[in-house]
């Protein structure tokens, strides 16, 4: 038995970081502050094409609103979005990652607690926000590449 065989198996979602997406993304981040209204939140979401936004209190991370809290908080329970103001529907306080976090930590965090993005924090600065798209993108991503390569091998395209 050689060394390689005593290694534990791990997937491409357990070795792939936050760090990984945020590389192939990009950082960026749209942000409102909690004395926004709700319209002006969905507004920005509409223009930046985004699900949801990071409610910033001046460098400090204090929420995050996405179309579901508008669609629960506001719709259902007969509010205007004029009239109410961001930090009353926000997720607060926010669930967040680190950039180290795994893609499989992501998933099980995000299936926990019914959320579809996570803000992501580095000694703590925002650097970059994930959703359940990115991971999903990123998996399949890495797997067309595993395919692809497993394919060079048994065709005897693989290098060495």
């Amino acid at each position: 038995m050689n060394a390689l065989n005593k290694l534990p198996l791990m997937s491409i979602t357990e070795i792939a970081t936050v760090n990984n997406i945020l590389a192939q993304k990009g950082s960026q981040v749209w942000t409102i502050s909690p004395d926004a209204t709700v319209f002006d939140a969905i507004k920005l979401m509409d223009e930046k094409n985004v699900g949801a936004l990071v409610v910033m209190q001046g460098e400090e991370l204090v929420g995050i609103i996405s179309e579901r809290d508008y669609t629960r908080k506001i719709i259902l329970k007969g509010k205007t979005s004029k009239e109410t103001l961001v930090k009353e529907i926000m997720m607060s306080p926010v669930i967040y990652v680190t950039p180290q976090h795994s893609i499989s930590e992501c998933m099980k965090i995000m299936t926990e607690h019914r959320i579809r993005h996570l803000p992501v924090v580095f000694s703590g600065k925002l650097v970059g926000i994930v959703s359940i798209g990115d991971l999903v993108n990123w998996i399949i991503s890495a797997q067309n590449q595993t395919i692809n390569h497993l394919e060079g091998y048994i065709n005897g395209r693989y290098p060495g």
